[in-house]
């Protein structure tokens, strides 16, 4: 097994920075740096797989730094790791918001996650409320991006800033409302209920919480305890997580030691190492409805057609086929929900 094994981690575009989740260890601040430089991976793997034409994505470039030269090119397998991940929880983020009425969207750890712009330019987001947390240094290079950039500018209008500086928001009208919030998701852990930690966070619609690559870089029972925040809140609840699983396998072993490298540790790994242990997770944690788990690879299969199959091949080829489905097979898509008509997301199982 190569020691290079490439790292789906690197491709989050959600992964966001994973600054506010760091376990508690004698430099939890240097760990919070190592995990926000997550982003910076991330970003570039969305970059390419949108230069290579896997994902269409304008606001991708906005992201990342040129320096005066063409966009990283990503190995194929991970350009296809980033395209079966983006789409498959665009997949399960459209399957909630078609369930009609006023929702809200949540993203863990967002960083530069470009989603919450396709979803507004569309302009199919009526009465939607949509809410980015991470850390304050990340909503706050988000804001200075948008705001020095004309075409984002346009898609979320006018700002306001807290006078804290902690957050920034956008009335949007009809399209709805959005918050970008600078917080240390561990401060959610022990947050009491007179404590207003996510201003204009509603509780009387249905809301999905969404954590790409982020809850795994917290203590099991923080990432626990932020799902708990969420569920003790609000009634009609949905939920999607995206992980690495399964590292107790030789790959799996290579993998977490090429995290191990970074200074990178995932205490859920550890504690989920398997779909079933997600979907465990979940039931757990009170996300009863339509709770499944599926891998990346699985994903490829039963959900990316073969005329999809064949364009995406037809970018750049797959010789490390058998490099790609151990890959894969590492990487999971969970989802739950409580109090949610999930007809949708049922029908994805189908």
């Amino acid at each position: 097994m190569r020691s290079s094994i490439p790292n789906l981690l690197t491709l989050r575009g959600r992964g966001g920075s994973r600054a506010s989740r760091g376990r508690g260890r004698a430099h939890p601040e240097a760990h919070d740096t190592t995990i926000q430089g997550t982003d910076t991976d991330a970003a570039v793997s969305r970059l390419s797989a949108v230069h290579c034409g896997y994902l269409t994505d304008p606001y991708a470039q906005f992201f990342v730094s040129a320096g005066g030269g063409p966009p990283t090119r990503r190995l194929p397998i991970i350009n296809r790791g980033t395209y079966t991940r983006t789409t498959a929880l665009d997949r399960l983020v459209d399957a909630f918001l078609d369930g009609g009425g006023q929702r809200q969207i949540v993203s863990l750890g967002a960083g530069t996650d470009t989603r919450v712009f396709k979803r507004f330019a569309r302009g199919e987001t009526e009465g939607l409320v949509y809410h980015e947390l991470d850390f304050e240094i990340i909503s706050q290079k988000k804001l200075r991006i948008v705001r020095g950039n004309p075409m984002l500018s346009r898609i979320m209008g006018e700002i306001t800033v807290s006078e804290d500086a902690t957050c920034w928001s956008s009335e949007l009208g009809a399209r709805g409302e959005y918050h970008c919030h600078g917080l240390d998701l561990r401060k959610l852990v022990d947050a009491d209920e007179s404590q207003v930690l996510i201003p204009g966070l509603r509780t009387d619609m249905p809301t999905l919480v969404v954590s790409e690559c982020c809850l795994c870089y917290l203590a099991t029972e923080q990432a626990a305890a932020v799902l708990a925040y969420f569920h003790k809140r609000i009634p009609s609840l949905g939920t999607v997580i995206y992980e690495p699983v399964l590292p107790h396998d030789a790959f799996g072993k290579v993998m977490t030691a090429n995290l191990a490298a970074r200074g990178i540790s995932m205490p859920t790994l550890d504690s989920y190492p398997t779909p079933a242990d997600q979907e465990k997770r979940l039931s757990e944690a009170g996300f009863v409805g339509a709770v499944k788990a599926m891998t990346v690879e699985e994903i490829w299969r039963k959900w990316v057609t073969d005329d999809e199959k064949a364009r995406l091949d037809s970018l750049e080829g797959l010789d490390e086929v058998e490099e790609w489905e151990l890959l894969a097979g590492h990487y999971v898509v969970a989802w739950g929900s409580k109090g949610l008509d999930v007809k949708a997301w049922n029908e994805l199982l189908t």
